[in-house]
């Protein structure tokens, strides 16, 4: 006959992993994409997990019903591990762009850095940032994991 404190132990783990399981469901299955009224601005990239090598689509989308401006041609694209240190950012021409509400445009990210090495296995954080018609910043940002 098993122990008690074996049956207790066994059903407190069954029910933990039960648990996180659904957690962790629900948060790989969060929507990248939510048009609002207002300012909004989305970055959706085709999945999660990339194996390396793999190029990876960002499409970011002004997913709200205001024009949002730019800085530049590059759209505010930044690229970087969870700590915070740049690993790419696209080339730019130092031109203002703009996004007209529902508008996109498309990036692909070989997974080169910009000092030429490949990108490791990890989670990386995609970011743009952009301006809004009343002159407040607005940032959106996705993350994503690279795999061997």
């Amino acid at each position: 006959m098993l122990a008690k404190s074996l049956v207790i132990f066994i059903s407190v783990g069954i029910v933990a992993g039960f648990v996180f399981g659904i957690y962790l469901i629900d948060f790989k299955t969060t929507t990248q994409l939510v048009f609002v009224e207002g300012t909004s601005l989305s970055i959706v990239t085709e999945k999660f997990d990339f194996k390396q090598d793999e190029s990876i689509q960002i499409r970011i989308i002004n997913s709200g019903t205001n024009e949002l401006t730019f800085p530049d041609s590059s759209y505010g694209l930044k690229i970087t591990g969870l700590s915070g240190i740049l690993m790419y950012s696209p080339i730019a021409a130092q031109v203002i762009s703009t996004l007209d509400p529902g508008d996109e445009i498309i990036f692909f990210w070989d997974q080169i850095k910009n000092d030429g090495d490949a990108a490791l296995e990890g989670v990386y954080k995609i970011s743009a940032k952009g301006i809004d018609v009343d002159g407040i910043n607005i940032e959106k940002s996705t993350t994503v994991t690279i795999w061997k």
